[in-house]
């Protein structure tokens, strides 16, 4: 029973820890038994434990109804930190029900308890635990059609305000239905974050290439220029048909967001690294 656990335990919340499912960078999962059903709890990782980096660049323009609790996390007060540590923690279970509510799947949160999420434990056809993206072939029909859908679970989610800012092979489940989108903490408010823009691109550019490994004619599609100029211009609706092109402006460059896309291309490529490195050791 780990210690974490021990308290929901004991309050009668989960009955029975069955495995340890995955140990990511901001979390460890576990299979566990709530009564007569089987779910996930994730135990989010202490601050000084977890791996995932920038994280304050993820956390820009996420407001608490608290003022108080807001000028104790600008001012960083031990107070302020574990006020901060809960804002990161809650932003998964609000996005959850965000997204599940505007169509996106995503698994059902039953609560957040003291630093554990308990949630819907994704299954496969044959009930098994559902495998991660990373770790399936597809045949390119799937590909065509599973990008399709990703492509519109990312225009879902930013016509709800979010964008999962850390999407990838890795962040995404496959069950019988097709992909199931998780791993949320870091999800960004897209009005109130200067790299929200960046972090759509890169979330659209990863899965992307992922699907075309197996259905190459997906590289040259445009959904990011797409589903950004839609959000912009107040018309990109939770049922908005995506169409894959986008026609660019002639308009002079500008140089300061080549820029930041560079930056964010190499961050791209060392997070990819990283994130496969985990991926070995789990």
């Amino acid at each position: 029973m780990p210690a974490r656990i021990k308290p929901l335990y004991d309050d009668g919340i989960v009955d029975e820890v069955l495995s340890r499912l995955m140990s990511g960078k901001e979390a460890i999962v576990y299979v566990v038994r709530c009564g007569n059903d089987i779910r996930c709890a994730k135990v989010y990782k202490e601050v000084h434990q977890r791996s995932f980096k920038k994280a304050v660049e993820y956390q820009e323009g996420r407001k608490g109804r608290n003022s108080r609790r807001n000028r104790a996390m600008e001012k960083k007060s031990s107070f302020g930190r574990k006020q901060q540590e809960e804002a990161w923690q809650n932003a998964e279970v609000d996005a959850l029900y965000r997204l599940a509510d505007a169509g996106v799947r995503v698994p059902q949160p039953f609560g957040c308890f003291d630093g554990v999420l308990i949630m819907e434990l994704i299954l496969d056809a044959e009930g098994n635990v559902a495998p991660r993206l990373n770790d399936v072939a597809l045949t390119q029909e799937q590909a065509i059609k599973d990008h399709t859908t990703i492509m519109h679970d990312v225009a879902r989610m930013l016509s709800v305000g979010v964008i999962h800012g850390d999407l990838s092979e890795f962040n995404v489940l496959l069950d019988e239905y097709g992909p199931v989108i998780i791993d949320l903490p870091q999800a960004v408010d897209a009005s109130g974050n200067n790299n929200a823009k960046a972090m759509l691109e890169r979330d659209v550019k990863n899965m992307t290439t992922y699907y075309a490994q197996f259905a190459p004619q997906l590289a040259n599609s445009q959904y990011a220029q797409e589903i950004w100029e839609l959000y912009e211009k107040a018309e990109l609706k939770n049922d908005v048909v995506l169409t894959g092109q986008f026609n660019e402006n002639d308009i002079e460059a500008d140089v300061d967001d080549v820029l930041l896309q560079i930056k964010a291309a190499f961050e791209e490529q060392e997070a990819r690294l990283e994130r496969a490195r985990e991926a070995d050791l789990d």
